[in-house]
């Protein structure tokens, strides 16, 4: 994917471009995110491959008009494979003198302003911190400008209706909706029929949206708008046959955790407590009653887990889910999972930290706390999801790994993956293996209960309670082999430790061999991954190798434990780069692991990797 470097502007044919990135722009009350995703759809319903990425503010309401209270969707979409939401916007929509300060500087050289110029008043270019009006002072001069007054073109559309100007107004995401969906040859219907499902109880805020989007198609069409806007058709992508929806990873996920659960022929509950950005996963768990999945809203994150990990001890596969957080409350509860050795996946949806943080903003900083968070010696297995889409499966994975070993399992994905979409082929199901668990039954005569004998892969047996003749002790105290006995003696206690690290060892025979993404086996540059990097390194990979460069894309699924060839295969490239959200924490245990000299490409600004700032440290590692 290449970005269109002469998008919506001048007398070029822009139908030659493979992609175009768009950001919408506006105060945290004018409906961007729902623009966004409305554009999305449409956009998906095209035909195109896309790639979103929400962006919004922490607080619940900030100052309207201020910079702090500014909320942006930016959506990269073509007719060529889109990893990414695109570097640089080629066209900004902004909808107030905030949104255009906090944005601008993002849109490319030579890109399209779109702006409300009745906004821009003077007490809200006070606001902004603006001294003079920025559509008048010739300091925009790098981009292309299109400014008119959006909000009276919509009172104008809504008039008919009877609304208030407060109520009237907040169709003017609709408006400039309408404008974009002309912008890039757009089908309205399936908005219209949204708007009328939406607001089926308001029959009058429907319609009066819907006139505000066709109004803003309408302008498009017959307005007098100049060289700066040419309506611009975006061929299909190319696409397996087969069926498709746009998915965000929560989405993604939560559809992932039924099939997992569905593998293994086990019953699901899942435990929350609402944390950012983890809490889509529990409202779309909780509308899939129909497959037999259980949804608790707890009254904190320590009883969230705490009823999941007793679900477990029921025979349910226990599902929980927070962000960084709320996991540092959990982690007792995970201790006693990893010692009393159930099953249980736990979700974390990562957020810049620490303490509260960057709550609405993604970041890649838990790797520690997710391999190393816990007292006492208490490994668990770890993987990452790469995109929303992956998240299915690595949902499934996360499930097949916790019931066949017995083990609490941690999954990351992180606030770009939980909020931004892409598109998914369905997957047929009956390619997938399943896992049945088989609950233990007690023998025929004389015997003595062994909850901790282990079989091959080092996992106990799962007695549901109240099973005949299978009574025995569980809990949090350390245990004699086998009997699971209290046993506090030093023998007990050595042997037991070595055991639980044993078998989450154990867990690398049954993962695939690490792969390469992009790339030979072996060269001059590796760059590694994990996560919702995967996008910016695939790009910025495929780039260098077309202009010649040794370089290959390493992507790591399974972070914990690694899988067994990835020693000898990261050795056998001459430099290694670890692009992360964070200070370095996967380089830190590659080094550790396997004794490499791999080298950080950190960023912890809240915002995911560019493609630019990845090619850039690629040309500098070969140079």
């Amino acid at each position: 994917m290449v970005a269109a470097t002469h998008t919506l502007h001048g007398d070029e044919d822009l139908a030659q471009s493979e992609a175009v990135v768009v950001r919408f722009a506006g105060d945290s009350g004018d409906g961007m995110q729902l623009t966004g995703g409305q554009f999305t759809l449409s956009t998906a319903l095209a035909g195109n491959d896309l790639a979103t990425f929400p962006d919004f503010p922490a607080e619940i309401r900030a100052p309207q008009g201020t910079t702090f209270g500014v909320s942006a969707f930016q959506i990269n979409f073509g007719s060529a494979a889109i990893e990414t939401a695109g570097d640089q916007p080629d066209v900004l929509v902004a909808m107030n003198p905030a949104a255009l300060k906090v944005n601008v500087e993002a849109l490319r050289e030579g890109g399209l302003i779109i702006a409300d110029s009745g906004e821009f008043s003077k007490r809200n270019l006070a606001k902004a911190g603006y001294e003079v009006n920025p559509l008048e002072d010739g300091s925009l001069a790098r981009w292309q400008l299109l400014a008119f007054d959006i909000s009276a073109r919509t009172l104008e559309a809504v008039k008919d209706f009877g609304l208030s100007n407060k109520e009237a107004l907040r169709s003017k995401n609709m408006w400039t909706l309408g404008l974009a969906l002309w912008m890039f040859d757009r089908d309205r219907q399936p908005i219209i029929d949204w708007l009328k499902t939406k607001f089926a109880k308001k029959p009058e805020i429907a319609e009066a949206n819907i006139a505000a989007l066709n109004a803003g198609h309408a302008y498009g069409e017959t307005a007098e708008i100049g060289g700066h806007v040419k309506q611009q058709h975006i061929a299909p992508a190319p696409a397996e046959p087969g069926l498709y929806r746009t998915v965000t990873g929560a989405e993604s996920l939560a559809v992932g955790l039924v099939a997992g659960a569905r593998l293994a022929g086990l019953p699901m509950f899942f435990g929350s407590y609402p944390i950012t950005p983890a809490s889509p996963l529990l409202h779309h768990l909780s509308r899939l009653k129909e497959f037999g999945i259980t949804t608790f809203q707890a009254e904190d994150e320590i009883a969230a887990i705490c009823a999941a990990l007793g679900a477990s001890y029921a025979g349910s596969l226990g599902v929980t889910s927070s962000s960084g957080p709320g996991i540092a409350l959990k982690t007792e509860a995970i201790g006693l999972a990893v010692m009393t050795e159930l099953p249980l996946v736990i979700v974390n949806s990562q957020r810049g930290g620490p303490s509260t943080g960057l709550p609405t903003k993604t970041e890649q900083s838990d790797l520690y706390q997710a391999v190393y968070g816990r007292n006492g010696d208490a490994p668990l297995p770890v993987i990452a999801a790469a995109s929303p889409a992956d998240a299915f499966d690595c949902a499934i994975e996360a499930c097949r790994i916790a019931t066949r070993y017995m083990t609490p399992v941690m999954l990351l994905t992180d606030g770009y993956i939980a909020n931004a979409a892409e598109p998914w082929k369905v997957p047929d199901m009956g390619e997938y293996a399943e896992f049945p668990v088989e609950f233990a039954t007690a023998p025929e005569g004389d015997f003595t209960v062994k909850p901790y004998a282990r079989n091959e892969d080092g996992a106990r047996p799962w007695i549901k309670p109240g099973t005949p003749g299978l009574e025995h002790r569980i809990g949090g105290i350390e245990k004699a082999p086998e009997t699971g006995d209290i046993d506090y003696s030093p023998k007990a206690h050595s042997l037991m430790t070595a055991q639980r690290a044993e078998k989450i060892a154990n867990v690398a025979d049954s993962i695939p061999d690490q792969d390469v993404c992009l790339g030979e086996n072996g060269g001059k540059l590796a760059i590694v991954g994990w996560g919702s990097t995967f996008g910016p390194i695939h790009q910025a990979v495929r780039r260098a190798r077309k202009q010649g460069m040794d370089v290959a894309h390493i992507h790591i699924r399974h972070i914990w434990p690694f899988p067994k060839n990835l020693g000898d295969l990261l050795r056998s490239y001459d430099r290694i780069i670890v692009p992360e959200m964070n200070m370095g924490q996967l380089k830190t245990m590659l080094r550790d692991q396997f004794l490499v000299d791999a080298q950080p490409l950190n960023k912890v600004s809240g915002q995911p990797f560019r493609i630019a700032e990845l090619e850039k440290a690629i040309v500098e590692a070969l140079s």
